[in-house]
């Protein structure tokens, strides 16, 4: 037998890698990539090749150091170029994405699509910096206030759900119809789905950045996870498990839309819950509420699509007003993404944070949308390239000092919709089945009651209509390979 060297082993482990990547099995084309990189770590195509399995997983942080690596040992690797401007494209990153796309448009200017893509985002680049030139957010009026919803015409053509009341009431009756009309793919009359946001903006100004439930003694309480259009698979967990009512409270943990492409679906339905029984239906924001993600990733571009460009407006100063946590029975912490890149933080330093914002950078607002448990004590650099990657004596340190019992979150794709961690202190749920109709994954949700002891339910996707996930998103994104 013949023994192969370093070299060679590296790059069968590679042709081992570009096999599960193909296959969509991004994790494992990691591992191997991974593997070749131990055994020969001189060649920016590995580090290169393993960004892209990166960028599939939603590993922007990882994604942007492994395409600095690869620049590292070869300047002159113009994939690399590309990997980093599509990760900071997708952390909505712009400038540090054109500069990028510009390297690459200048070695390559007779290849188009790196020009089309340099000239896209140079576009992006503009309108931003135009946007903020026009708006001065301390003057900036609400889209509420321009609305006349009193002489908003209802066309007679138009047989969905009303609410004809002057309020705009919700009604047990109203929510059915609605769930039913969007199932057959129509769209809620405009005056009515502004009644319902200028109704749910009027509620969600009144809550905290902290919000405490307590499940009754009769009562299941349940919890779920990123739901991100998913429309069918939500309507699926209200069969397996009943719709929110006073007897069956709910909690969904952020990340409502984008992706999938029944958003709009998705969130009328759970704000119409909300504004139906407003105490025992609860959402907390997560980092895909937000400007940026919505821009990205399909739910601005479906928005305009479905309505208009002031609607769009309109869910982020919405978004803004979400709650960041919950806290159930003063012992359970939900929150969408997780714990602190700081010690000391207390359940108080929390309720004082002013959320009516986009999501910052840094400070512990962004660590509660963005971080994400790790299996090694401490801290580390996030993955994603936000936030932070947090150990498990984190999170019993943060319990202990709250005097809570575990931590529920969601924010990652688990393969069977629920990972138990950090001995049982930290779990994740993740409420979308074969996410991005690609993954693969099973979705699952918890129920409580007053023990507090976890049940978890999961469930394969249903069917849907055939729209692509990602059918709104942003042009730029399609173009790095996404869809």
């Amino acid at each position: 037998m013949v023994s192969l060297t370093s070299e060679e082993e590296a790059d069968q482990f590679k042709a081992t890698a570009n096999q599960f990547f193909k296959e969509k099995k991004y994790q494992s084309a990691i591992e191997w990539y991974s593997k070749a990189i131990e055994k020969n770590g001189v060649v920016p195509a590995f580090y290169g090749n393993r960004s892209f399995a990166y960028l599939r997983t939603e590993c922007f942080g990882y994604a942007i150091t492994d395409a600095d690596k690869a620049l590292e040992l070869d300047r002159t690797y113009l994939k690399a170029y590309y990997r980093r401007a599509e990760a900071n494209m997708a952390l909505g990153r712009y400038k540090k994405s054109l500069a990028d796309y510009d390297t690459v448009r200048r070695a390559m200017p007779k290849d188009k699509d790196a020009q089309i893509k340099y000239k896209e985002c140079d576009k992006i680049v503009k309108r931003i910096a135009f946007e903020k030139a026009i708006n001065v957010d301390s003057l900036k009026k609400s889209v509420a206030d321009e609305l006349d919803l009193e002489n908003m015409v209802v066309e007679d053509s138009y047989k969905g759900p009303r609410l004809d009341d002057e309020n705009f009431t919700i009604t047990s009756q109203f929510m059915e119809e609605l769930m039913g009309w969007y199932k057959d793919q129509k769209v809620l009359h405009r005056k009515y789905a502004y009644g319902m946001l200028i109704n749910i903006k009027k509620y969600f100004e009144t809550q905290c950045s902290l919000v405490r439930i307590t499940i009754p003694a009769s009562n299941k309480f349940t919890v779920c996870g990123d739901i991100h259009g998913q429309y069918y698979d939500l309507l699926n967990i209200f069969e397996i498990n009943g719709p929110p009512s006073p007897d069956n409270p709910y909690l969904f943990n952020g990340d409502f839309v984008d992706r999938g492409s029944f958003s709009v679906e998705v969130i009328f339905t759970l704000f119409g819950f909300k504004l139906l029984y407003p105490d025992s239906m609860f959402m907390a924001r997560g980092n895909h509420e937000s400007i940026n993600m919505n821009n990205i990733y399909g739910f601005d571009g479906e928005v305009k699509e479905k309505y208009s460009k002031d609607m769009s407006e309109f869910f982020t100063e919405i978004f803004n007003w979400l709650p960041l946590c919950h806290v159930i029975n003063s012992e359970v912490f939900v929150t969408h993404g997780g714990l602190f890149q700081e010690d000391g933080i207390m359940l108080e330093d929390i309720e004082g944070i002013d959320r009516n914002r986009q999501p910052p950078d840094s400070g512990a607002m962004c660590d509660l949308l963005w971080s994400d448990p790790q299996a090694f004590k401490g801290r580390s650099a996030s993955k994603r390239g936000v936030g932070v990657q947090f150990g498990p004596d984190i999170t019993s340190n943060f319990l202990e000092r709250n005097k809570l019992r575990y931590v529920i979150r969601s924010h990652e794709v688990k393969d069977e919709g629920y990972e138990v961690s950090h001995d049982g202190k930290c779990i994740t749920v993740f409420s979308a089945p074969n996410y991005c109709d690609q993954m693969g994954n099973k979705g699952a949700f918890i129920t409580l009651t007053t023990d507090l002891v976890p049940k978890f339910t999961t469930f394969a996707a249903v069917p849907h209509p055939d729209v692509k996930p990602m059918a709104y998103a942003n042009s730029m994104l399609k173009m790095g390979g996404y869809i």
